[in-house]
């Protein structure tokens, strides 16, 4: 009978805590790829949800890069009560902050893009005691010149097939507007002519 009892005080246990972890929790929201233009700005958008009230004091972030062929990432950018840029490396003068912890917003925004930037982002957030169990990743793409997406690709074919429909549409008015025009002319003539014979 005891041994009952301990398995369903075990098994009430890891409840209570599989309960507790799921509330513990961040939430950290990144978009997966991003592709930009070399030489421009691009915003490496993060937002959060936290359990637990947010507060100036104790939020931190802390952002990190990957390069491509690396296999340890270099801490770029940190965020505590105020924004610690980088003061060397590849990224000093290049990583601002763009964020607002109050709103949920963990963002920074790499200023003249380099082909040296090429790689994986990492945001992580905190706000204890709520702790974040993943970090948000960013597979940051710098390009010659911008790629349309097939979103975008799209939105042209669409668009180029109205503006053909609307194209022939108008030119079909126009049509019939002048074939009116010149049977008016044709009817009136007509009318001349019977008026002048019974003359």
């Amino acid at each position: 009978m005891s041994r009952i009892w301990i398995y369903l005080f075990s098994a009430l246990c890891a409840l209570v805590l599989s309960g507790v972890y799921q509330v513990e929790g961040m939430e950290v929201f990144t978009s997966s790829e991003l592709e930009a233009a070399n030489g421009t700005d691009v915003r490496l958008k993060c937002t959060f949800k936290s359990t637990h009230p947010l507060s100036e004091e104790s939020i931190t972030v802390s952002w990190s890069f990957l390069a491509l062929g690396k296999k340890t990432p270099e801490s770029i950018f940190h965020y505590q009560r105020t924004a610690y840029p980088p003061v060397e490396g590849l990224f000093k003068d290049h990583a601002v902050w763009s964020g607002d912890v109050m709103k949920g917003d963990a963002s920074i925004t790499l200023k003249d893009l380099q082909f040296t930037f090429n790689g994986t982002y990492s945001c992580q957030v905190r706000n204890p005691p709520d702790i974040q169990g993943f970090s948000g990743e960013i597979s940051l793409r710098v390009v010659q010149k911008v790629s349309f997406s097939e979103i975008g690709i799209l939105a042209i074919a669409v668009g180029g097939s109205i503006g053909l429909v609307l194209l022939i549409l108008i030119i079909y008015i126009i049509v019939r507007v002048f074939r009116r025009q010149d049977n008016d002319m044709g009817f009136e003539m007509e009318d001349h002519r019977s008026k002048g014979q019974v003359l």
